[in-house]
């Protein structure tokens, strides 16, 4: 046993696919995926991007980011559509995203997400949110 903050991109693969074989073995739901949205300037250079996966009817989205140069053009909004019609076409009827005060929640409250839960001090003098919001005709 070891601990590290360098742990290797396979490592966290690993992770993930006996977590999602857990889960199928636990509930038999079986369509687990990625979900990502990558802009990348000509050199190759990360520009924007999304990530979260899918999974039994529901979205999560992990990361969202632009870079500072980029932001307030239209791209995080785009990336948030396209999350949500691929969300939709997969069958999900809710996407779930945590952030922080210092983040994006009004950004997120802007595409129709709503707090749920928040949890004070979080990191020291913040709040973490947990918002949600329902899609696909469910609202």
């Amino acid at each position: 046993m070891g601990v590290t903050d360098h742990p290797s991109a396979e490592d966290i693969a690993a992770l993930d696919d006996r977590i999602n074989r857990f889960n199928v073995d636990r509930t038999g739901i079986d369509d687990a995926r990625y979900l990502s949205i990558l802009l990348r300037r000509a050199d190759g250079t990360l520009e924007a991007g999304l990530h979260g996966h899918s999974w039994g009817g529901y979205c999560e989205i992990k990361s969202l980011w632009v870079a500072e140069d980029r932001r307030r053009q239209g791209i995080g909004s785009a990336m948030m559509a396209a999350a949500e019609r691929e969300a939709i076409d997969r069958g999900c009827n809710r996407i779930l995203l945590s952030t922080h005060s210092f983040q994006a929640p009004a950004f997120y409250e802007r595409h129709g997400f709503r707090s749920i839960v928040e949890i004070a001090e979080c990191p020291r003098g913040h709040a973490h949110q947990l918002m949600v919001k329902r899609i696909g005709g469910t609202q």
